[in-house]
């Protein structure tokens, strides 16, 4: 009971930011904040929402088959957040888009444009439902159950509390609700980390030490180019990632287009591209203190949630349990919420073509909802770890179109034949997946994260295949 109570004061703090900041908002704020957003609180704002409830509970998991070497794609994300600064922001800030898929039909045509919104639907939904349908699992085992609250029930209210606080005030009360949701997630991650060394009788200098001397604290990967952690893939792909995943979905963009001035959104934008390494390294310093703890037995999934629920102290485990609940309520509502914003703006600036239309936004707005509710709901009927394990696949496989959509329109000078580029944008993940399936068969090599790099080239030599000088 303690544990719901404690969850419905930090939504009553939401609803309380929610209303300051929805005050006389409109279109324009729900949309775009009016550009007045402080850059500061954008970037702050954007860690937590970058940092799902699924991440939460997975990256100290990461370091049981992988050491930190996910660090080596952190650092490639700086390098793909300076790309989207300095190339991307000035291009969307110079058309003064409020959607960035505008782009495609002002560069490329009529049905680039659509092709382009309908991949970050089909992308955003998918991935959007399934990282909360995990999250859903996870409250309803350490909160909805013991109070005796079915899944169902439990699935609406969280959705129907997003909507709450986000039907007035769209982007323009995100920009605040999402920094504190961050304050709120990155307070919780240090208070388990003090919590896990406290366990292991160490003092925090000792801590850093025996993490900096586990075998599990390599980052690089120089030595096997097999190896899907080598060094050169992961930092690559991981600028490619950030390229395509922060810099060309609309999702994290609309954030960044609710800052006064360019200059505001650069600052914004690299500000956050740096911070994103030391948040990361804290999840996998956690992982390796909780493997000191409980070993190496555990999948990584289970290693942050077996520690929270029978290993911690007996004085601290309630403490401990209000800290991952509030850290796991707090990743997964910063990324669904901007989520469901973000889809509803893309549909009615984009699909509609109804930017001003206030009656669509609201309507588009409790459907995302409702479906956001269904796709959740249908989880849970099926019950499969493979579909959700497909669903992610999927929206890996969505991405590479964008990128080479975005790539063809801003480094050649050349038309494609637009009716063409549905079938372009279609056919690019399927041969990709074709290319998987017999490098597998024939040389027992997976594509991991370069298949996005590999989508995304072959989408761009389609398009310049059928097409024309661009006049």
């Amino acid at each position: 009971m303690s544990i719901i109570l404690i969850v419905l004061a930090y939504f009553a703090i939401l609803f309380g930011i929610s209303h300051l900041t929805s005050r006389r908002a409109d279109n324009q704020t729900f949309y775009r904040a009016n550009r007045r957003a402080p850059w500061y609180m954008v970037a702050f704002g954007m860690v937590g929402a970058s940092i799902s409830g699924v991440t939460f509970v997975s990256v100290p998991g990461m370091v049981l088959t992988s050491q930190m070497t996910y660090l080596q794609m952190c650092l490639g994300f700086i390098v793909g957040y300076l790309v989207i600064a300095f190339v991307l922001l000035p291009l969307y800030y110079r058309l003064n888009l409020t959607s960035i898929y505008t782009y495609l039909g002002q560069r490329l045509g009529n049905r680039s444009y659509m092709t382009g919104a309908c991949f970050f639907l089909l992308s955003k939904m998918t991935g959007a439902a399934v990282r909360f349908y995990v999250v859903c699992i996870i409250l309803q085992q350490f909160v909805f159950t013991p109070a005796s609250i079915p899944f169902a029930l439990n699935v609406v209210v969280m959705v129907l509390l997003i909507w709450l606080y986000t039907r007035r005030g769209g982007i323009g009360t995100l920009v605040f609700t999402d920094s504190f949701q961050t304050l709120c997630l990155f307070t919780a991650l240090i208070l388990i980390i003090l919590s896990a060394i406290d366990h292991l009788h160490l003092s925090v200098g000792e801590a850093v030490n025996a993490i900096a001397q586990s075998e599990m604290s390599r980052v690089f990967v120089f030595d096997d180019w097999l190896s899907p952690h080598n060094f050169w893939k992961q930092f690559l792909s991981g600028a490619f990632i950030a390229i395509v995943m922060t810099g060309l979905d609309q999702d994290m963009m609309q954030k960044n287009l609710t800052c006064k001035t360019l200059r505001d959104a650069q600052k914004d934008m690299c500000t956050y591209g740096v911070a994103f390494v030391p948040a990361n390294l804290l999840f996998l310093a956690l992982g390796v203190l909780l493997t000191m703890i409980l070993g190496t037995g555990l999948k990584g999934d289970e290693l942050l949630p077996t520690f929270i629920q029978s290993v911690a102290d007996t004085h601290l485990l309630p403490l401990t349990t209000y800290l991952f609940i509030i850290g796991i309520v707090a990743a997964s509502f910063s990324s669904a919420d901007s989520a469901l914003t973000s889809l509803t703006t893309c549909f009615c600036v984009d699909i509609r073509r109804q930017p001003d239309n206030e009656v669509l936004r609201k309507r588009t707005h409790i459907a995302m909802c409702l479906f956001f509710i269904l796709f959740i709901l249908l989880f849970r009927q099926i019950n499969s770890t493979s579909l959700i394990d497909a669903i992610y696949i999927l929206a890996s496989y969505t991405y590479g179109p964008l990128l080479g959509l975005f790539a063809f329109g801003l480094f050649t000078n050349r038309q494609p034949k637009d009716r063409l580029v549905p079938y372009i944008c279609l056919a690019s993940p399927l041969l990709c997946y074709a290319l998987d399936t017999i490098s597998q068969h024939l040389w027992n090599y997976h594509f991991g994260y370069e298949l996005l790099m590999l989508n995304g080239l072959l989408t761009f030599f389609g398009l310049l295949l059928w097409s024309k000088e661009h006049k």
